[in-house]
């Protein structure tokens, strides 16, 4: 059995260099780049930056496909690293290959972090390939990482595996996040409230949420229903057109204040998500969410579904709505509940303090992973 491999790589670790030598993937990720402490200072922890997959744009963000997730690439740069770290990247991968991989960091006595994000993968509509992946990757892991402890009570229950919850930190680069902030401070008036669809990942559905939210709008005093997708979903000719969501979004007409656009920059996103009293997710499946963490740091409210473990991640309003199940009242009364009584506000000073309770929790796994 994989799992039962795991202490051997323990005592196989080289432990002669100063700093813990991991290899994350990707590292360039937000999430990945918060686990340090801001300003880099990681105290004995070094990642290797992300390895450009050939014939990719020089761009130094570049991390996809992910080169680290190969058994070639493990055995023959083992000198360089201390400890694999997997975070997202491996949607691709078949089971067998992960398996590879897997063989190969224990032929080269290399301990394997695996933080489980997305136990249902927001990207499939069937869940069977993904739980198959699973099914190589948490069973095989010297460390599991989670951040719930709801997530960490399925893992439980799955696999028998013990995870460690660590939160997710902030997204937006905090004084960023205090800025836009102090920019919407002056703001009254209207209760604007935003649903992007983006490109439709197979966890939203658009065509469910988007009526209850026209409806609940009509129902609130001073509520805006902005509502924005991106011009390869919305517009013909796109890549990937939707013509029932795009004629069913312009019949709504004033009803909802339709924003169609291209791909935001990092910067226009937060702009945007800073302009809305709420952000709703219309998501029918999931695990966690980065989006409901850049809302917390731009003081944004959420309104996120019953299924997965948002309303483990923070304080949100919660709405009935999973694969097989869809309640348009409930949505209503989230929407009331979410006008009436807002969120706290998250402190941006206690944002940056958890950053560094984060990035201290991975050093002290890291480090018992190398040094035990």
């Amino acid at each position: 059995m994989l799992h039962s491999a795991t202490h051997e790589t323990r005592s196989a670790t080289p432990t002669g260099s100063s700093a813990v030598r991991i290899a994350s993937i990707p590292s360039s990720h937000v999430y990945v780049r918060h686990l340090s402490s801001a300003g880099d200072d990681d105290a004995g922890i070094e990642r290797l930056p992300d390895p450009r997959p050939p014939g990719s744009a020089p761009e130094a963000s570049q991390w996809w496909p992910p080169v680290m997730l190969d058994p070639d690439w493990i055995s023959r740069h083992a000198d360089d690293f201390d400890v694999l770290h997997l975070h997202f990247g491996f949607d691709a991968s078949s089971p067998e290959q992960l398996r590879e991989v897997v063989a190969a960091l224990r032929s080269n006595g290399k301990p394997f972090v695996f933080t489980v994000h997305d136990l249902r993968n927001p990207h499939h509509t069937d869940r069977r390939a993904h739980d198959a992946q699973l099914d190589v990757l948490v069973p095989a892991a010297d460390e599991l990482v989670t951040l719930t402890s709801g997530a960490a009570a399925e893992i439980r229950r799955r696999w028998g595996r013990s995870a460690t919850v660590i939160p997710h930190p902030h997204v937006v680069e905090l004084d960023v996040a205090a800025r836009i902030r102090r920019e919407r401070a002056g703001r009254t008036g209207e209760f604007r409230l935003g649903v992007h669809l983006k490109s439709l990942r197979a966890c939203m559905d658009a065509e469910a949420v988007v009526p209850a939210l026209v409806r609940a709008a009509r129902e609130l005093p001073d509520a805006v229903l902005q509502v924005n997708g991106h011009r390869d979903v919305l517009e013909p000719g796109g890549a990937r057109f939707d013509a029932r969501l795009a004629a069913m979004l312009t019949d709504l007409g004033d009803e909802i204040d339709l924003r169609v656009h291209d791909f935001f920059s990092d910067a226009d996103l937060w702009t945007y998500l800073g302009s809305l009293d709420v952000s709703v997710l219309p998501y029918r499946h999931g695990t966690h969410s980065g989006w409901l963490e850049a809302c917390r740091d731009l003081g944004t409210d959420v309104i996120a579904p019953s299924c997965g473990f948002y309303a483990d991640q923070a304080p949100v309003h919660t709405y009935r709505m999973d694969e097989t199940t869809f309640d348009a009242d409930d949505l209503v009364r989230a929407v009331r509940e979410a006008q009436d009584r807002p969120s706290p506000l998250l402190d941006l000073g206690e944002r940056d303090r958890q950053r560094a309770d984060v990035a201290e929790a991975h050093r002290a796994l890291y480090t018992r992973l190398v040094r035990p």
